[in-house]
C-alpha cells in the first residue's frame, strides 16, 4: 500500500502518542478507533476523517485544528476565530455529541449563507449542504425570487 499524502500527520501523531507516553494500543482505545487503523494512520497508509482526528486530539489531549492543518483538512491561514469557535462548541460539558454536532451545522449553515465556506466532515450532513435549517429555513434565495415583493399570495 502506498503512502497517502497527509503531510506529516502520521510522524507528529506517532510523536504526540509517545510523548504522552501513551502505547499505540492505549491511544486506540482511548480514541474510540481500532489499533491497526491508528497504525496504518501512523504509517501515512490511511487518511483519517475529522471526526476520527477530533477524537484523536481528544485522547492525547492536543488541539484538533493542528491535526487538522497537518492532515490538510484545513488551511494553516484558516481565520483562528471560526476554528476556536468550533473547538469551544465541541469542548462544551453541557452539551451531548448530537447537540454539539447540531450547533456546527447551524453554524455551518450560516457562514455558507454568509459567503463563508469550509467542510471538515464533522459528521453525518456537513459534507453537503442543507436543503433546510431549523433555524435558516430553505436558505438564501437569489435576487429576484420575491425577497421584495412583500407578502406572498397563496392560491384558493
Amino acid at each position: 500500500m502506498a503512502s497517502l499524502n497527509v503531510g506529516n500527520l502520521g510522524e507528529y501523531l506517532r510523536e504526540q502518542r509517545r510523548n504522552a507516553q501513551l502505547s499505540l494500543r492505549q491511544l486506540a482505545d482511548a480514541a474510540g478507533v481500532s489499533n491497526p487503523y491508528l497504525s496504518q494512520i501512523e504509517r501515512g497508509l490511511r487518511k483519517p476523517s475529522a471526526e476520527v482526528l477530533q477524537q484523536v486530539a481528544k485522547a492525547l489531549r492536543i488541539s484538533a485544528e493542528t491535526l487538522y492543518v497537518r492532515a490538510g483538512i484545513l488551511d494553516a491561514e484558516r481565520d483562528r476565530d471560526e476554528v476556536e469557535t468550533r473547538a469551544v462548541i465541541l469542548a462544551d460539558p453541557t452539551l451531548n455529541e448530537r447537540q454539539k454536532q447540531v450547533l456546527l451545522q447551524i453554524y455551518e449553515s450560516f457562514r455558507k449563507e454568509n459567503g463563508f465556506e469550509i467542510d471538515i466532515g464533522l459528521g453525518p450532513g456537513t459534507e453537503t449542504e442543507p436543503e433546510a435549517s431549523p433555524v435558516t429555513g430553505p436558505g438564501p434565495r437569489a435576487a429576484g425570487d420575491g425577497d421584495d415583493a412583500g407578502p406572498r399570495q397563496t392560491a384558493s
